[in-house]
């Protein structure tokens, strides 16, 4: 288990390290630098830096947690990668499947996420997201939008490009940043207001996580400097559930 400065949730849990790269979105990985970072450090669970590694020693982790969290599982990697066998997400989920906390799933496997659920039903402490981070990744909406979860989110974080037009029928939950890093690309506050229009139509919760290393006034800074306010105001909703 590890505390997460990561907004929207409390907690990661990760029985899966390692990932490759799938869309725009991924060019510059926090998750990858914070791999190799961890395998400087010696740390055993990392000794393979980013390449993909399955962890069967932590699939019973969250067993162990008394308190109940908002878990954020495989924030190091992808669950839905085409090589984690099916087999091995099953046994992720019977360990959510035995406790009281909530699981939230992202992925840019969107096919291979409603592939899987198509012969198995979703836990329902399972919130189930996928990345959508420009308009070429829109498609992985309808791939969410067949599954009954009982929460369905999009992240569109690092958010590099306008959208346009959103369905964003059946969809509860929409969080939105821009990247972090020294290399960074810059996020447009026209691009996250055309989004928090669309979600305020179609009725669903929107979260602005962050605007990054480029500020709404497009300066270069520290994310911390840059800080999170849309329209001079904290706007961090939560989906109802």
């Amino acid at each position: 288990m590890r505390t997460t400065k990561i907004e929207w949730t409390d907690k990661t849990w990760n029985p899966i390290t390692g990932c490759t790269k799938k869309s725009a979105g991924c060019a510059h990985c926090y998750a990858e630098v914070m791999a190799q970072r961890l395998k400087a450090m010696r740390l055993e669970k990392y000794r393979n830096g980013f390449k993909l590694t399955l962890h069967a020693d932590n699939l019973d982790e969250p067993l162990s947690w008394k308190k109940t969290h908002n878990i954020f599982v495989c924030s190091m990697s992808d669950i839905f990668h085409e090589n984690v066998p099916f087999e091995f997400v099953d046994r992720i989920m019977d360990t959510i499947r035995r406790t009281q906390h909530r699981y939230q799933i992202l992925t840019k496997r969107s096919e291979r996420m409603n592939e899987y659920f198509q012969t198995r039903e979703v836990p329902q402490n399972v919130w189930l997201g996928v990345t959508v981070e420009c308009k070429s990744s829109k498609k992985r909406i309808d791939h969410l939008r067949d599954l009954n979860a009982t929460v369905k989110f999009l992240s569109c974080e690092p958010l590099i490009e306008d959208l346009g037009r959103l369905n964003l029928q059946g969809i509860d939950w929409i969080i939105v940043g821009g990247e972090s890093g020294p290399q960074a690309r810059p996020m447009k506050s026209e691009w996250v207001m055309n989004i928090k229009r669309q979600v305020e139509l179609q009725g669903a919760a929107f979260f602005f996580k962050q605007w990054g290393t480029w500020g709404s006034d497009g300066i270069k800074r520290s994310k911390h400097a840059n800080g999170k306010l849309l329209d001079g105001m904290v706007i961090q909703e939560y989906p109802q559930f």
